[in-house]
C-alpha cells in the first residue's frame, strides 16, 4: 500500500457509505426505550437527560459507521488510485478484478477469505469489488471493498478489466 498525494488529481469515482435509514430509526427506538426505562422511577428530568446523552452517543456511533469513503482519482501521469480507509492502491498493481454479487458475498467473506487480504466491508452493503494484486513487494493478495455499485467502481479504477469483471452481475 503506497502513500500518494497529488493536488492535481481528478476524481473519477467517489462513494460515501452511509448507514441505511432503518439504522437511524432503530437507534431512535432504542434511545426512547432506554431513556424511558432509566427515567421510570427517577422522574422526567432524569429521563430527558438520559435521552440527550443516548441521542448524542447514538448519533456519534452512526456517523462514525458512515465515515467510509471510496475514491478513485487519476493523477497527472495517468495512474488511477483507489483510496479507502486511509489506504491507497495504484491501478498498475491490479492484475485482475471481480465484482462480488450478493449471492457470493458469504463465501467470499467466509470460507474463501484469505486472512492476508485487505478488507473494507459493512453488513448493510451487499456487493463488493475484489482487486487481485500482482505486487511482489506487498504480501496482500487482494483488496475486497464493499461498494453500492461495483460496476462503476471497477470501470473507474481499472476500465480495461470492467467488462470481464462484471460479467456475472445482473
Amino acid at each position: 500500500m503506497t502513500t500518494h498525494r497529488n493536488n492535481s488529481a481528478s476524481v473519477r469515482y467517489s462513494e460515501r457509505q452511509w448507514v441505511p435509514w432503518y439504522f437511524w430509526f432503530n437507534g431512535a427506538v432504542v434511545i426512547v426505550i432506554a431513556a424511558a426505562t432509566f427515567g421510570l422511577n427517577r422522574g422526567l428530568t432524569a429521563g430527558l437527560i438520559a435521552a440527550a446523552i443516548l441521542a448524542a452517543l447514538g448519533t456519534w456511533i452512526l456517523i462514525s459507521w458512515s465515515s467510509t469513503v471510496l475514491t478513485v482519482e487519476q493523477d497527472q501521469e495517468g495512474t488511477r488510485w483507489l483510496t479507502v480507509a486511509g489506504a491507497q492502491l495504484p491501478d498498475d498493481v491490479v492484475s485482475r478484478s471481480l465484482a462480488v454479487p450478493k449471492s457470493a458475498r458469504r463465501n467470499a467473506l467466509g470460507p474463501q477469505l484469505d486472512p492476508a487480504a485487505f478488507l473494507v466491508t459493512h453488513p448493510w452493503i451487499e456487493t463488493h469489488a475484489m482487486f487481485i494484486l500482482d505486487d511482489p513487494e506487498d504480501p496482500t493478495p487482494y483488496w475486497m471493498v464493499a461498494t453500492k455499485d461495483p460496476q462503476k467502481l471497477i470501470a473507474a479504477f481499472v476500465p480495461d478489466q470492467a467488462a470481464q469483471a462484471t460479467k456475472g452481475l445482473k
